[in-house]
């Protein structure tokens, strides 16, 4: 079965694959040596820019633009999958006054990049008279608007993926159509796309850096604040260096929940799986 979709490479295909890979190991090392070699030579590994961060006020700092990053990541992530889920639902419905405006703002919303959503909500809708609107409710909200109508396409998705007769066995017994959704689509739908929803979960994390245009105080606007300081000798590419450690460190705490979360899931289906074989071979064996 697998020779119908993917044909195996024979000895001159293997041997062009190691050579490939070879040379592009080759090249990405000589890149990340000349980005080393610069960073050498321009001084960006002298102490006087790294012991900046040896300082308590800077570590704290750090820390509590990391909590606001994670604020802002909670928030928007619950938010944007309630707000998807309603989408996704909306947008299924057989009702045409439902479905068709649903349509048009998920559509809306997708197109619009993040940055400019920010902005709108941030600078915006005060102009027209909306107050009391911080940093923080304009990155949750430009966050949910983007992200909430990409994840109501991909439980949408999930649920036309679900065998068309499951949705009627449950329509056989006397389901309405919201119980069939409830109970027999979105508990699927999640599961069959959970990888998709933890990498745009992580997409939620990222694009938190872009609350620094509407001056949130998270990672990346605290990053760029301290890489100014003239005092400290412009730790600019330090600075960077310690935000896009922090990224990389909770973007893979994420990663692996999300993968113990699918192997716990995956268990549940096995052994959901095993309880029906038993139950059926008893029933076999009693009807016998």
């Amino acid at each position: 079965m697998t020779s119908v979709l993917y044909d195996v490479p024979g000895p001159r295909a293997r041997r062009r694959n190691v050579v490939l890979g070879v040379v592009g190991l080759l090249v990405a090392l000589a890149v990340i040596g000349f980005v080393v070699y610069r960073f050498a030579v321009t001084g960006q590994f002298s102490a006087r820019l790294w012991s900046t961060f040896a300082y308590p006020q800077v570590q704290q700092a750090f820390l509590d633009a990391a909590m606001n990053t994670l604020r802002a990541f909670a928030l928007a992530s619950v938010l944007s999958v309630v707000v998807g889920l309603v989408l996704a639902v909306g947008r299924l419905s057989d009702r045409r006054w439902i479905n068709r405006p649903v349509g048009w703002i998920t559509e809306l919303f997708r197109a619009i990049p993040v940055l400019l959503l920010m902005g709108v909500v941030y600078y915006g809708l005060p102009s027209i008279g909306v107050d009391g609107i911080t940093p923080y409710i304009a990155v949750v909200a430009g966050l949910t608007s983007y992200n909430g109508s990409v994840l109501a396409e991909v439980f949408r998705a999930g649920m036309q993926a679900i065998p068309r007769g499951q949705v009627e066995a449950g329509y056989a017994i006397g389901l309405r159509k919201s119980q069939v959704t409830a109970l027999i689509l979105l508990p699927q739908a999640v599961r069959l796309m959970l990888p998709v929803i933890i990498s745009q979960l992580v997409v939620v994390m990222k694009d938190t850096a872009l609350g620094f245009i509407v001056t949130y105080n998270e990672i990346l606007y605290y990053a760029k604040y301290l890489g100014g300081q003239a005092q400290l000798g412009f730790p600019i590419i330090p600075s960077a260096i310690v935000a896009a450690v922090l990224y990389i460190g909770m973007c893979l705490i994420l990663s692996g929940i999300a993968k113990l979360l699918e192997l716990r899931l995956g268990g549940a289906r096995r052994s959901s799986g095993r309880r029906a074989i038993i139950r059926a071979a008893v029933d076999d064996g009693a009807a016998v």
